[in-house]
């Protein structure tokens, strides 16, 4: 039986927690400079590091050496709180989900009151700290708000406003971030190279768009991949077939049916969706996510690689001959269609009915009212910049002379305005 990764690679230092040094630097600062706090919250999506935090904050203030923003790892208290250690009786980690009553309110109160048995500070762990009722809040208040020396509080949560503001104003604030795309794959790829797994280009993207920014997700995902994985490494297909996301080969040949307007193209394309057993909502998903990956292109040609990362060149270079064929406008409407259609689909009955009829509407842009004009301004000039200049020569015929007005249509004398253009009225 193998670790899952997440749990192997669980960092066990503030230097080791990535995209979040807005919250490890200044707390590396409080222990360097002695004002650590009493009680501290903690905030942010799941799986972004919260608990890993308050762990290691509990190990740096109960190291032999410190208060330290470095822990030794060698004392007896960083051995017991280090990943896969005995764990601590100073330490203890509470799940509100499951204990956020008044009573267990009450016990924590109680035992609180108690010095640490060989540790420097007890530190209470309180995760999922939303889930505590406003009575089990309530009892803890004073605790919180006056506590005896020895002890420090970490609530963490997903949901900081459930948090009662008395606790939290009594709390040091630190919230987490989602960790950025570039960083995260990153660390992804030095996983990797320390498993010794082949990754062909472009998995790690799905990894981050299936983890969506959270490490332990993503983790989770990636070690999913590899557990399936045979000697080849991580491949494309497999990544893409496992995720659920759709290959670059039916939506490189979707999009390109759209620009030549093809619509036997399109709804071919739509079929093979269909009967490979993909999601139509999460190919339209993932179509809009192309369309704006084409607006990049479109805008930066030049520099599209350093936003869009994690994109291999060879897709790049297919991308910028993509956009060239639709226009700003023609593109923008295009994504508007697809992303007001993803809505539509949500719940929808019939998926496949629903994803044609995105198709249908962008393949008619003269049934959009004023939203097609832009890219019908577009396909004009296209046209024109494929026909070539005009010639000289060929300018434009004269104007047509204006037949007299007969006689018999002329107006009587007495009902033509006069002369100096005023109303025969006044």
């Amino acid at each position: 039986m193998s670790t899952a990764l997440y749990r192997r690679y669980r960092p066990e230092t503030f230097g080791d927690v990535i995209g979040q040094e807005h919250v490890t630097v200044p707390l590396m600062q409080a222990l360097r400079t002695g004002r650590v706090g009493h009680a501290y919250l903690f905030s942010g999506p799941r799986g972004c590091g919260k608990t890993t935090s308050a762990r290691i904050l509990a190990r740096c203030l109960n190291c032999e050496s410190g208060p330290t923003a470095t822990p030794c790892g060698t004392c007896d208290s960083c051995v017991a709180l280090a990943r896969g250690g005995s764990g601590s009786v100073d330490v203890i980690e509470i799940d509100a989900a499951s204990h956020g009553g008044v009573d267990d309110a009450r016990d924590l109160r109680e035992r609180a009151s108690y010095g640490p048995a060989q540790s420097r500070f007890k530190v209470y762990i309180i995760d999922e700290a939303h889930m505590v009722t406003p009575q089990g809040f309530n009892a803890l208040l004073k605790i919180v708000e006056e506590p005896p020396e020895h002890v420090k509080f970490i609530f963490a949560t997903t949901e900081p406003d459930k948090v009662i503001g008395t606790i939290r104003s009594r709390t040091h604030h630190y919230p987490f971030r989602l960790v950025p795309p570039a960083k995260l794959t990153g660390y992804l790829e030095s996983l990797c190279i320390q498993e010794g797994v082949a990754v062909a280009p472009g998995v790690l993207g799905f990894v981050t768009r299936a983890g969506g920014g959270s490490v332990r997700d993503s983790l989770s995902v990636l070690d999913q991949l590899i557990a399936g994985s045979g000697a080849e490494g991580l491949t494309y297909e497999g990544a893409a077939s496992l995720l659920g996301f759709t290959g670059a080969e039916l939506l490189d040949a979707t999009i390109d049916a759209v620009a030549a307007r093809d619509a036997a193209g399109v709804f071919t394309q739509v079929d093979k969706v269909i009967e490979s057993g993909h999601d139509p909502r999460r190919f339209a998903m993932d179509l809009l996510e192309r369309l704006r990956d084409l607006i990049i292109v479109a805008a930066i040609p030049d520099s599209a690689a350093a936003v869009l990362r994690g994109v291999p060149e060879d897709q790049l270079d297919r991308m910028r001959g993509q956009q060239s064929r639709f226009g700003p406008g023609s593109l923008s409407r295009t994504a508007d269609i697809v992303n007001a259609g993803i809505t539509e689909m949500t719940g929808a009955t019939a998926p496949r009915l629903q994803l044609e009829l995105i198709c249908a509407r962008i393949l008619l842009p003269g049934a959009s009212g004023e939203q097609g004009y832009a890219a019908r301004l577009d396909r004009l000039e296209r046209r024109l910049e494929l026909a070539g200049p005009v010639p000289a020569s060929a300018g434009m015929p004269p104007a047509p002379r204006v037949a007299p007005t007969p006689a018999r249509l002329r107006l009587p004398a007495h009902l033509r305005l006069p002369a100096t253009g005023r109303s025969a009225f006044g």
